[in-house]
């Protein structure tokens, strides 16, 4: 199980959420992944979060769709990824969200020195801060083709390891 958390919620983009986890990767070695979501939670629900969600990831030079950045060769992208007292802290624009990160992903981020964030526009009401995730629905919404085309797809590089 995944647990959730978030500290985030501008009204347009409702409460956002980062959700860490850890898993093979083609390369054989486990890549820790990173989860951020809406809950779509507004007065305009899931339709309006998925709009200013995308505003966001466009507004800061994230591309919607698939297409993949490389943030270890863009020293001024405007997210960050800081790992710290066991949390992964994503900042954009003044939002910030945080997630406990399992051990596993924490060894990963230290192996790889990034994550691979993808942040979708989809809302996911089902993945609330503080309540347990089970694997298979995580893996049935950040695997689904909806949830990934409607996302921006990150390498980001992580600040505060430690050996």
């Amino acid at each position: 199980m995944t647990s959730t958390s978030t500290e985030t919620r501008p009204a347009e983009l409702g409460t956002l959420v980062v959700l860490a986890w850890s898993g093979e990767a083609p390369d054989g070695a486990d890549m820790p992944y990173l989860l951020a979501y809406s809950l779509g939670d507004t007065e305009g629900g899931p339709e309006g979060t998925a709009a200013a969600v995308e505003q966001l990831l466009v507004s800061n030079g994230l591309p919607v769709g698939g297409e993949l950045v490389d943030g270890t060769g863009r020293p001024g992208l405007p997210v960050s990824l800081l790992v710290e007292a066991g949390q992964a802290v994503v900042r954009m624009s003044g939002q910030v969200a945080r997630s406990d990160v399992p051990p596993p992903w924490l060894a990963a981020v230290r192996e790889r020195g990034y994550a691979y964030l993808v942040f979708t526009t989809r809302a996911w009401p089902e993945g609330v801060p503080g309540k347990a995730v089970e694997p298979a629905a995580l893996a049935a919404f950040a695997g689904a083709e909806e949830t990934l085309t409607a996302a921006a797809h990150v390498v980001l590089p992580a600040s505060g390891l430690r050996g």
